[in-house]
């Protein structure tokens, strides 16, 4: 499984490297988590400079894809051509949007008038994108899913896993990353988050 974690220049570092780092819990059974830049570098919102580990054209060719936000996304929604760029097949991929990355998966067309989630400074520009947002940390619509808010990376991260493998493998990858005393907590979190758009029958219990 193939997953393509697109990170751009400005980009926020808890959107990419904690749903990359949890992906990545499930590498033993062939998966695969990178970060997709559209440079060879790109700049975080904080000043960290990190080498990209595959281009936007890994986008068309991965299982599926995370859309992390940052401080330029805005600008990066804006271009045509870079949104021409991201070859998104819903049909055959699954597609998670964070917070300002929502604004791209809106300007692409691929939530239309759905329910969406993002943070409270991106949810003006989603709304003028013609996007309904709701106040909530996760919804999905088959296979396209939205987040708001930085800590909200696990839920989409929980979804992919507990898509495309099962809520045991997702479960096991969240008591992993959660504090030391609160484990059980923030695995109820993540699957209470999550449940309502996971088919239990297809689920290992």
């Amino acid at each position: 499984m193939k997953i393509a974690v697109l990170t751009l220049d400005g980009f926020n570092e808890l959107d990419s490297f904690i749903a990359a780092g949890i992906l990545n819990r499930m590498r033993a059974k062939g998966w695969e988590a990178l970060i997709t830049t559209p440079t060879k570098e790109v700049t975080s919102m904080n000043g960290v400079t990190i080498r990209g580990q595959r281009g936007l054209d890994f986008i068309e060719q991965a299982d599926a894809v995370l859309i992390g936000s940052g401080i330029k996304t805005r600008d990066y929604a804006a271009d045509s051509d870079f949104l021409a760029s991201l070859k998104l097949d819903p049909s055959r991929q699954l597609i998670g949007a964070q917070c300002s990355g929502t604004l791209l998966l809106a300007k692409l067309g691929l939530i239309g008038t759905l329910p969406a989630c993002t943070d409270l400074t991106t949810k003006p520009w989603v709304i003028e994108a013609g996007v309904n947002v709701i106040d909530a940390p996760f919804v999905a619509h088959g296979n396209v899913a939205t987040a708001g808010g930085c800590m909200a990376s696990l839920y989409l991260a929980a979804w992919m896993i507990a898509r495309m493998a099962s809520q045991a493998d997702a479960d096991e990858a969240i008591h992993y990353v959660a504090p030391v005393g609160e484990k059980q907590i923030h695995v109820d979190l993540a699957r209470n988050a999550i449940a309502a758009f996971i088919d239990p029958t297809k689920q290992v219990a």
